[in-house]
C-alpha cells in the first residue's frame, strides 16, 4: 500500500502544479505573441492551427522538476547517480528546444537551430549523462535478462547512448505532429517505464526514477487539457526533445532496453514511415505514403484528427501492456 501511496501521490502533486501552471501560463504566451508557425507543406486544416501558443512543455517540464525537488527536500526520495542522470537529461533536452523555439518564434519562420547545432548539444548531453552513469559503478553492459544474454560494449556504450538518445528525442519530434498525439503517447510510456522501473531488481535509485516518471505521468495528465483537440497550446520542441530523451534515459538506466522498443512501438513506427518514404524518394522517385508521418498520411485518406489520435493511444496502450508483462513478469 505505501508503494501505491507514493505512485498516487507524485501523479496528483504533478498533475496539481500542471493544471495551475497552465492556466497561468497559457494566457501568457497568448500575450505575448509565442505562437506556432505552420509549415506551409501541411494540410489546409492544419493552418487553422497559426497563432496556437507553442513552448507548452513547460507546462509538464517545471511542474516535473518542481515537485520532484519538493519530494527531495521533504525526504520522501533520495537523490541518486541515476536520478541525477534523468532530471539532467531531462532539463538539458528541455534547454535545447528551448533554444529551438525561441529561434523559430524569434526568426517568424520554422527555422531555429541548424541539424549540426542540434547534434553538438545531444551529444554533449550524452557524453555527461555517460560520465556520471559510469561514475555512478554502472558497466557499460546491455543486460536482457530474459533471454540470459549481456553483453559488455566498453567504450561503444557510449556511442550507443548517443545513439538511443538521439533517436528516442527525434522520434517523439516527429510523432508530435497532432493536437495530444505525442503527449498521450508519451503519458502512457512513463506510466509503463515507472512501473517497470519501481521492480528493476540491482538498479540503484530505481524506486525514485519510477516516482519521477509518476510525477511527469501527473503533469502530462494537466498537460493534455491544453493539448487535447482542440489544442490551446503546442508542447513544442521544448517538450518533445525532453520527453524523448528522459524516456530514453530511464529505459537505459533501468537497463530495459529490449522492453523500450516495445514500449515506443508507435513512435518508432512513424519515423521507420518518414525514412522509407526518404529513401523511396531519393533512390525510386515514387511516394509510398501520400504524406508523413503517418498519422499525416492518414489525415489525407480522410481521417478526423481525434479518431487518429485514439488509434495511436489505444495501440501505444497495447504495447505498453505488453511491455509490462515482458519486462516485470516474464
Amino acid at each position: 500500500m505505501l508503494v501505491l501511496a507514493k505512485a498516487v501521490l507524485s501523479m496528483m502533486i504533478g498533475f496539481i502544479i500542471s493544471v495551475i501552471l497552465g492556466a497561468i501560463l497559457v494566457p501568457i504566451l497568448k500575450k505575448i505573441n509565442v505562437k506556432q508557425k505552420i509549415s506551409t507543406y501541411l494540410l489546409k486544416r492544419h493552418h487553422d492551427k497559426e497563432g496556437t501558443p507553442t513552448m507548452g512543455g513547460l507546462i509538464f517540464i517545471i511542474p516535473t522538476v518542481v515537485s520532484t525537488f519538493i519530494l527531495l527536500f521533504m525526504g520522501k526520495i533520495e537523490m541518486s547517480h541515476n536520478l541525477a542522470i534523468v532530471l539532467f537529461v531531462f532539463i538539458s533536452y528541455a534547454v535545447l528546444g528551448f533554444i529551438d523555439d525561441y529561434l523559430i518564434i524569434k526568426r517568424g519562420n520554422n527555422l531555429g537551430l541548424t541539424e549540426f547545432q542540434k547534434l553538438f548539444g545531444q551529444i554533449v548531453i550524452a557524453l555527461v549523462f555517460f560520465y556520471i552513469f559510469m561514475k555512478s559503478g554502472a558497466t557499460p553492459t546491455i543486460d536482457i535478462t530474459s533471454l540470459g544474454i549481456k553483453i559488455n560494449m566498453g567504450w561503444l556504450y557510449g556511442v550507443f547512448l548517443l545513439f538511443v538518445l538521439v533517436a528516442s528525442s527525434n522520434a517523439v519530434n516527429i510523432t508530435d505532429g497532432l493536437d495530444g498525439l505525442a503527449g498521450g503517447l508519451s503519458l502512457i510510456a512513463f506510466l509503463t517505464l515507472g512501473l517497470i522501473s519501481w521492480n528493476s531488481r540491482g538498479i540503484a535509485g530505481s524506486s525514485d526514477i519510477a516516482i519521477f516518471c509518476f510525477i511527469l505521468f501527473g503533469s502530462l495528465l494537466g498537460f493534455l487539457l491544453f493539448n487535447t483537440y482542440p489544442a490551446k497550446v503546442i508542447m513544442g520542441d521544448t517538450g518533445s526533445l525532453s520527453l524523448g530523451a528522459t524516456l530514453a534515459s530511464v529505459a537505459l538506466i533501468t537497463k530495459h532496453e529490449l522492453t523500450f522498443i516495445v514500449i515506443m512501438g508507435v513512435f518508432i513506427f512513424e519515423t521507420l514511415v518518414c525514412i522509407i518514404q526518404i529513401v523511396s524518394m531519393v533512390w525510386f522517385h515514387h511516394k509510398v505514403f501520400l504524406m508523413t508521418p503517418f498519422h499525416h498520411h492518414l489525415e489525407k485518406l480522410g481521417w478526423a484528427e481525434p479518431d487518429i489520435v485514439k488509434l495511436f493511444w489505444v495501440i501505444g496502450l497495447i504495447l505498453s501492456m505488453g511491455a509490462i508483462i515482458f519486462g516485470v513478469w516474464i
